[in-house]
């Protein structure tokens, strides 16, 4: 596949970072830090406005039917702009678990409020190190148990989740109305994480066995290719951070970008920068073919390792300054980490990754 994008999608992005750039900024994102269950809601009234949470779903159901390419441009956009809140992904990744494997009436009911985001969607897999874990149970169509830190679930009005109905796993879809949320106090409040307390709460099943466990996986894929485009862009952001303050920066009587030690961090976050896109936009491409899950996972990996090396160098490349609470750098920093547990650590994705190449070379 061709790694350019076309006109179109250079709209995308061109149009959706200059929005962004107007409508988000760190003086407004610092004080969510401090407060527990709260998010950007400037962002997230925009991402409705600007028909964001339509636009990878078919246009049947309100959506605008473009891909996981067009996505990913504009995750790799609010990943340079630490938009704060994180239903854009979550919301995808419930609708394409309804699209792919629910029935048409499941389909009626959520995928047109998901589109248009009147409602907001999470998915929640994990539970404690178990990335897909199934200890939740389904009972006579009803679910009893908890899924703990599911991400954006303090917000949202649906959620697909895995679960155990008389020893096989099961895929489930139910609205949460009345559900008990407990928050949980995080170093980025405004991802709103929350426990799931599930009593007696009716589910529908839209997989069982084998197949829910593949569909489970696949879903965790799409989000994540979505996640690496917003860790890419988040390193970016932070990478031309680091070479503007080496640009005007001076000791010793210049600039301190003409230390070989400053010179080769920044180009290094470069080439970590390009490699984490490349395999972002190859992942994307790569959706519906049996290389997907593999492009998936190094992307994951490509994406995480690459945001977390940038943020950790742009703050020591600030020196002092870069660790005060106005810079505002620490907040890429949060972000970079709380991206790194969602949707599987990175120890799970390489996992992923080998058994992937494993198979593909028998």
């Amino acid at each position: 596949m061709s790694l350019l994008y076309d006109e179109s999608q250079q709209a995308i992005a061109t149009e959706s970072r200059r929005v962004l750039e107007a409508k988000v900024a760190s003086e407004t994102l610092l004080p969510l830090l401090e407060k527990k269950g709260e998010f950007h809601a400037t962002y997230w009234d925009t991402a409705r406005e600007q028909g964001w949470t339509a636009l990878a779903l078919p246009e049947a159901y309100g959506g605008i039917g473009l891909g996981l390419v067009d996505l990913g441009l504009l995750a790799h956009q609010i990943g340079r702009s630490l938009a704060g809140a994180p239903f854009l992904t979550g919301s995808f990744g419930a609708a394409r678990a309804i699209l792919d494997h629910g029935d048409e009436a499941l389909k009626q009911a959520w995928l047109p409020k998901l589109a248009s985001g009147e409602a907001i969607g999470a998915v929640g897999f994990a539970e404690g190190q178990t990335v897909l874990g199934t200890t939740l149970k389904l009972e006579g169509g009803a679910l009893t148990g908890t899924k703990p830190s599911v991400v954006g679930a303090l917000k949202a009005d649906v959620a697909v989740v895995l679960a155990n109905e008389g020893g096989e796993a099961v895929l489930a879809v139910a609205a949460l109305d009345g559900v008990e949320r407990h928050l949980v106090d995080s170093f980025d409040n405004s991802r709103c994480y929350a426990d799931l307390v599930f009593a007696g709460t009716t589910a529908t099943v839209i997989a069982r066995g084998q197949a829910a466990m593949d569909a489970a996986l696949n879903n965790l894929a799409l989000q994540s290719v979505v996640t690496a485009h917003e860790q890419t862009g988040g390193a970016e952001a932070l990478m031309e951070r680091a070479r503007d303050y080496a640009c005007t920066r001076k000791a010793f009587g210049q600039p301190i970008g003409a230390f070989q030690a400053v010179k080769h961090r920044i180009a290094e976050m470069y080439g970590l920068v390009e490699l984490a896109r490349a395999s972002a936009i190859h992942a994307a491409g790569m959706e519906g073919t049996p290389q997907f899950l593999t492009a998936a996972a190094a992307a994951r990996i490509q994406g995480t390792e690459t945001y977390d090396t940038a943020s950790r160098d742009c703050i020591q490349l600030h020196g002092g300054i870069g660790a005060t609470w106005e810079a505002g750098i620490h907040l890429h920093m949060r972000r970079a980490r709380s991206l790194a547990i969602e949707q599987g650590n990175l120890y799970f994705w390489e996992d992923v990754l080998t058994a992937q190449l494993a198979g593909e070379g028998k």
